[in-house]
């Protein structure tokens, strides 16, 4: 019945919430039949010649009852009216089109060391020949990125400074693009961690004041990739780790390649786990790219998806249009009913007053 009307009126989908109110629409009829007419008694006029009356006139006496037979717009109206209160009362409702509403998970940062050793080559591709750090780094981002779908990525680059390359977005094609833009030192030759975690903490927070919904308790989670220590930054990786901590932000660190860094002092393995530990995150090592992989992987159960999907039709519904109808059709019963009784008024009393007229003229 519902498609039937929808198909009617043009629209995507028509269905009752409560049918089962069209169960009392013939109510009226059984109330007609069953139950006796009103009946009330009124003062009548005695006539002491009434026999004598009826005898003259030839006419048998019966009980008196006076019917008030309703007007044939009246009885439309009740009926009408009567259909669209249970109409309104199964509440029709108009069904929109699907709609998908996404639910997004974590805000990830992904903070990338572009210091001058991330260019030695001692890692292996996929097809088994030599690449540089950076580029087994962007194979397996590659394939981490396509796991996270709900996650807002981020991506800061740090050397001698950091800076965002791309701020949160649920676009993972756009992210991967701007990861494949990067190079080695082109953000300087040096190391500079403290400051990239402090970096990723403070769009954190530019991120939760800028959002415009409601969600709370959102995850935030950086993961961290370097294969060098600190070299000069404004603020002590430890430190920045303990502030993390305090703004509610995890932070994972993959040590990349040989501990005896080119070019560097020897990776210290130590400052790598309490940075992870101050902050409630994971420290992870990373000697071949099998191993960045697992390292993913790993930090990839740490931090399950959060990605929900639902499908949904938004409703209109249609009840208070039917009532509106009902409250129109007797204020409009009304206001003819009084117009038509005061013109019958005006009609009688000049009647009245014209007959009175005669009668003093015959006088």
């Amino acid at each position: 019945m519902g498609d039937l009307l929808a198909s009617w009126l043009g629209m995507s989908s028509f269905e009752f919430e409560h049918p089962l109110w069209f169960i009392i629409l013939p109510l009226p009829l059984v109330v007609y039949f069953l139950v006796p007419a009103y009946r009330t008694k009124q003062m009548a006029i005695k006539v002491p010649f009434f026999s004598q009356l009826v005898d003259a006139i030839g006419e048998t006496p019966s009980e008196g009852v006076s019917q008030l037979t309703p007007s044939w717009w009246q009885r439309a109206t009740l009926i009408i009216s009567w259909l669209l209160v249970v109409t309104a009362m199964a509440k029709p409702t108009v069904l929109g089109e699907p709609q998908v509403r996404e639910s997004l998970g974590r805000d990830v940062m992904v903070v990338v060391d572009l210091s001058g050793s991330m260019a030695e080559q001692d890692f292996t591709s996929k097809t088994g020949e030599k690449i540089s750090r950076l580029d087994a780094a962007k194979e397996v981002l590659s394939d981490f990125a396509k796991t996270r779908k709900g996650d807002r990525l981020g991506l800061i680059l740090f050397g001698d400074a950091a800076f965002v390359q791309t701020p949160f977005t649920p676009d993972q094609k756009v992210w991967l693009e701007l990861l494949n833009q990067t190079d080695v030192a082109m953000a300087g030759q040096s190391t500079h961690l403290g400051d990239a975690i402090g970096l990723a903490i403070k769009v954190f927070e530019q991120s939760e004041k800028s959002r415009t919904d409601v969600e709370e308790n959102k995850e935030k989670v950086a993961i961290v990739l370097t294969d060098g220590n600190d070299t000069g930054s404004f603020v002590e990786p430890i430190d920045a780790a303990k502030v993390a901590k305090a703004k509610d932000v995890r932070i994972h660190v993959i040590a990349m390649g040989d501990p005896q860094t080119v070019g560097e002092t020897a990776l210290d393995m130590n400052t790598i786990k309490r940075i992870a530990k101050e902050s409630g995150g994971e420290a992870f090592e990373a000697l071949n790219r099998d191993e960045l992989a697992k390292a993913y992987d790993e930090i990839g159960k740490l931090e399950p998806q959060l990605y929900e999907s639902t499908t949904y039709r938004p409703k209109q519904s249609l009840h208070h249009y039917l009532m509106a109808l009902v409250v129109a059709m007797y204020l409009t019963a009304f206001s003819l009913a009084t117009f038509k009784r005061r013109r019958l008024s005006v009609s009688s009393e000049g009647s009245a007053q014209a007959d009175n007229v005669v009668g003093e003229r015959h006088v």
